[in-house]
């Protein structure tokens, strides 16, 4: 059995709309929002909190710290217009997310460095003198 497609000449400009409309182009699982991996260490003089936010860039970022919760937020909107003959196709997107973290005691909050790059966003929080790791130090026998 061989399957033949016909084309539609009763209406042939309307399937050509659903057909350009319905592409591949509009994939909804693309548009979907979620909240960014996080991974945290700790090492002898710092915390460090990484964020995978691939595809934005360092202004689409907003971090504050208010009595010890560091938030992390994005806000981007963008629309995506298309003009055909008879049709305009028109998709908006907004992609928001927040992430609060609460720092323990032994941070120095004036030791916080953000950067952005490749797609993670990485935070430097140093720790305070006495909270770091003291070298282990051997007590002599008189």
């Amino acid at each position: 059995m061989t399957l033949i497609k016909r084309k539609n000449e009763l209406m042939p400009s309307l399937a050509s709309i659903f057909d350009d409309f319905f592409s591949d182009d509009f994939n909804l699982m693309d548009k979907v929002s979620t909240v960014p991996s996080v991974n945290i260490k700790e090492h002898e003089k710092e915390f460090v909190i990484e964020l995978a936010v691939p595809g934005m860039k360092k202004d689409d970022f907003q971090i504050e710290l208010d009595n010890g919760i560091l938030t992390i937020m994005s806000q981007k909107e963008e629309e995506k217009v298309e003009e055909k003959k008879k049709y305009t196709k028109r998709e908006f997107y907004y992609n928001e997310f927040k992430r609060s973290f609460t720092l323990p005691d032994t941070v120095d909050i004036e030791k916080i460095d953000a950067k952005y790059k490749d797609g993670i966003l990485s935070l430097t929080i140093g720790k305070k003198p006495e909270a770091q790791t003291k070298p282990v130090k051997k007590i002599e026998i008189k």
